[in-house]
């Protein structure tokens, strides 16, 4: 291999570690990687940037207002009446929660559809006495399978079919994907429905029973001096705090510890980190003698109507990743004061508002009734629900509009009237046009991020495939795998591609493997479509971790989910995707 090809390796190496460990966020990742490349004149400025010339982003970005206008309008709103019903049984009523979500995901980007749903969903679960993590984890992979099966469904597609662009090919027609992915989809929610029940446990027992287990926030409190819990052995004041409430960590004086006896007495200005159910740790913000920690940026009355408890859960491509309360001054640039963390799996002791926080945390906070309006939308949250607010929006008399500017484009696209760039384009300026969004909100409506990291996907792919880098890769896959014919350069393929989009974007190891996944292609006389095809697929097939995918990381603190959970729904999901990708490449 040539010394671009291992420059390019190197670079491709710590690109992927910096996205798996979150270092900086993708945008960044990615933009850093191609200027290092295009400075090294392993790719051209030409390129480097040709990404933000090709169809792709700029189709996902128009999607995005779509998508938007949906939610907006409450064109969702029959789905999800058709959604929450009054099932008997947990398969059947996954039956009704994830087919309506896997067809609509097949148009529509299924990051709104869970945003609206999971809260709805976890609240109708708990009047139902069923625990949220039976059906939060299900509606997620539901939307991906969905996804999967149109060429809009998910911006995977769109990117891995710009990409076949770039290399000469003709682009993925709208359903090109649906001949293999929809037989994905229908297994795949067939296993979701007849397994979630016995693989995935009760992470969150029904909120009566909230109190002897299920998802934990931790709190940090403080002894009021001169109040009654001051001069109290812990083992007493126990007894003042609500059931199921439990010291974590005990702090005096800057020193703290894990450990605290029962007969430590405790004395006015001692810091106590507790762990409870989200009522529990509410509760004990009445009880007299302690206060909140951060007691000095609460609002002074906390409960006038003017304000409101929310749940909201942290993106991968937060300011908040890595950073702590304090250092991200979060009153200040957030309006709200953060009153308890979770964090699936594991209590948070110490000094919670200097704890770095992780993406997939659930931050509960108090601020005004505006705050969900105006984060719920943002990069730096993937949830934001108001607790005792998970009332439908109503549809609007615009929904009708928005329905027809969607039916306009993927009636457009199957037909071949225009290109799907051209009508995603119309579509995005009717729905401004006609007042629907402002132009304000379709800007906020962007997710700029994944735009620049597509932008910067195809500046890398095109250095791994001019380095050689995609060669030699194939030349490996050959050595390796070569003796198993086509089937196993495809399970090389499909395996690859699966592993990366467990641990960084989809977008990004879809456009990592495809250069590579090409010149295999070549060498083992496999169809370059069905090749890009399987990458396409196999990187949506994000079902084995909860960072894979966006939505699986909205349902993960809501569903009180552990890291490894995902794996145990996931496997089969992400077995089903490989063994068909492999009979689409048997020999006749």
């Amino acid at each position: 291999m040539s010394v671009d090809g291992w420059l390019t390796l190197a670079v491709v190496s710590v690109t992927v570690v910096v996205l798996a460990r979150e270092l900086v966020s993708p945008a960044v990742t990615f933009g850093a990687a191609v200027v290092v490349l295009m400075v090294a004149e392993v790719v051209s400025p030409g390129e480097a940037f040709q990404g933000f010339s090709n169809p792709a982003p700029i189709t996902v970005a128009a999607l995005y207002i779509l998508a938007r206008a949906v939610e907006r309008s409450g064109a969702l709103q029959p789905l999800v009446r058709a959604t929450l019903g009054k099932a008997r049984g947990v398969r059947m009523a996954l039956a009704r929660i994830t087919v309506p979500v896997a067809a609509s995901s097949a148009f529509l980007n299924n990051t709104p559809i869970i945003a609206m749903l999971a809260p709805q969903v976890a609240e109708w679960a708990d009047r139902r006495g069923d625990s949220a993590s039976r059906y939060l984890m299900p509606l997620s992979f539901a939307a991906i399978l969905g996804g999967m099966t149109t060429l809009i469904g998910t911006s995977t597609n769109i990117v891995v079919s710009g990409l076949l662009q770039a290399e000469g090919y003709e682009p993925f027609s709208m359903f090109e994907l649906t001949r293999l992915a929809l037989p994905m989809a229908l297994i795949g929610l067939v296993i979701a429905v007849v397994l979630s029940p016995r693989l995935l446990p009760d992470r969150l027992p029904p909120r009566q029973e909230a109190r002897s287990g299920g998802r934990t926030f931790s709190v940090r409190m403080v002894v009021e001096p001169g109040g009654p819990i001051d001069g109290l052995p812990v083992s007493e004041a126990r007894t003042r705090f609500p059931e199921g409430a439990a010291i974590v960590y005990f702090e005096r004086d800057g020193e703290g510890a894990a450990q605290i006896s029962g007969r430590t007495v405790l004395r006015g200005g001692d810091y106590l980190t507790l762990v409870g159910g989200m009522d529990t740790v509410l509760e004990l913000h009445d009880v007299s003698g302690i206060a909140s920690a951060q007691q000095p940026h609460l609002p002074h009355e906390v409960g006038s109507p003017r304000h409101a408890y929310f749940e909201a859960v942290i993106a991968p491509e937060s300011r908040l990743v890595g950073r702590s309360l304090v250092d991200i001054q979060f009153l200040a640039r957030y309006q709200g004061t953060v009153v308890a963390i979770h964090r699936a799996g594991e209590p948070i002791k110490g000094h919670l508002a200097r704890e770095p926080l992780r993406a997939g945390d659930t931050l509960l906070l108090i601020s005004d009734r505006g705050f969900g309006e105006r984060w719920r939308h943002r990069n730096d949250f993937l949830l934001v629900p108001r607790l005792g607010d998970t009332a439908p929006q109503e549809a609007t008399g615009k929904a009708g509009i928005v329905a027809g500017v969607g039916a306009m484009i993927v009636l457009g696209a199957a037909l071949g009237l225009l290109p799907i760039l051209h009508l995603s384009l119309i579509g995005a300026l009717v729905l401004i046009g006609s007042g629907i969004l402002t132009t304000s909100e379709a800007k906020d409506s962007i997710d700029f991020e994944v735009i620049i990291v597509i932008g910067a996907a195809f500046g890398l792919a095109a250095a791994v495939d001019n380095s050689g880098l995609g060669q030699s890769a194939a030349h490996l896959v050959n050595d390796v795998l070569g003796r198993f014919g086509p089937q196993g350069a495809m399970a090389g393929i499909v395996i690859s591609t699966v592993v990366l989009s467990s641990f960084i974007t989809n977008n990004a190891a879809a456009a990592l493997v495809l250069p590579i996944a090409l010149s295999t292609a070549s060498d083992f006389g496999i169809d370059a479509r069905a090749a890009a095809v399987a990458v396409a697929l196999s990187a949506s097939a994000s079902f084995m971790t909860p960072v894979a995918y966006q939505t699986n990381l909205m349902v993960y603190g809501p569903g009180g989910y552990h890291f490894g959970d995902y794996a145990r729904l996931g496997t089969p999901l992400t077995l089903v995707v490989l063994v068909v990708l492999l009979i689409s490449t048997a020999p006749a």
